[in-house]
């Protein structure tokens, strides 16, 4: 394959991958928000919004497949590229999968009300978006001085999780008739708190594109992460 048309093949599948995102940005607001509100009838269409995302991945993934075995012999710089794609893409669709277990938690719920006002959980959701977005304008643009800096803020999503947790634990025993309720708020921040964490392995394949450098970043908070 030419050099050029090589270059055009890669910036496609760049700018599905933008799409992608922008599909599964959306799913993780609105599914909170859907949440928030009670709104059932978006929290069925999110839910149900999930296939596109899985159908985009399919197509990516065949595509990228393709785009591989018709280049070769392929620079290196070249196949971290494709193969980081292909790694991408597959973290994005896991985080539409989150979305979409918010929606069905808020399907489940039906009219029941919420046992507190949703301060927190929106506040994760807006910051783990927040990063996806900066983490997928990283990885396009091979920024991999962005993609060292985004990983930290893991820390707030991780922090306002520990703490929707614990509210909601002094909840439980003050009235345990709302334990499943409780446990559904669990399931929602532990989602957000995932993607967050994906966001990072984003980040790890951004720093492998632009540098050949395949790296892990270990959480502050690890006892065992070297100094």
């Amino acid at each position: 394959m030419p050099r050029e048309t090589l270059d055009k093949k890669i910036q496609h599948l760049l700018d599905e991958i933008l799409v992608m995102d922008s599909m599964v940005e959306t799913a993780i607001i609105e599914s909170v928000t859907a949440l928030k509100n009670r709104n059932i009838e978006l929290a069925r269409r999110i839910y149900l919004s999930d296939a596109e995302i899985n159908q985009r991945r399919f197509e990516l993934e065949n595509e990228i497949i393709i785009t591989i075995a018709t280049t070769q012999p392929v620079m290196a710089g070249d196949l971290r590229r494709i193969a980081s794609i292909l790694e991408v893409v597959g973290e994005l669709e896991r985080i539409g999968d989150y979305a979409k277990g918010i929606a069905l938690i808020c399907i489940r719920m039906g009219n029941e009300p919420l046992i507190k006002p949703l301060i927190d959980i929106p506040r994760m959701a807006e910051l783990a978006a927040d990063m996806l977005h900066r983490a997928i304008g990283a990885f396009v643009s091979a920024d991999a001085e962005a993609a060292r800096q985004i990983p930290q803020e893991d820390d707030q999503v991780d922090s306002l999780y520990n703490q929707v947790y614990r509210e909601l634990v002094a909840l439980m025993f003050t009235n345990p008739s709302i334990i499943d309720r409780a446990n559904y708020l669990m399931w929602v921040a532990h989602n957000l708190e995932r993607v967050a964490d994906r966001v990072t392995n984003i980040c790890e394949r951004t720093i492998y594109v632009a540098t050949g450098q395949l790296m892990e970043f270990a959480p502050s908070d690890d006892e065992f992460a070297p100094g």
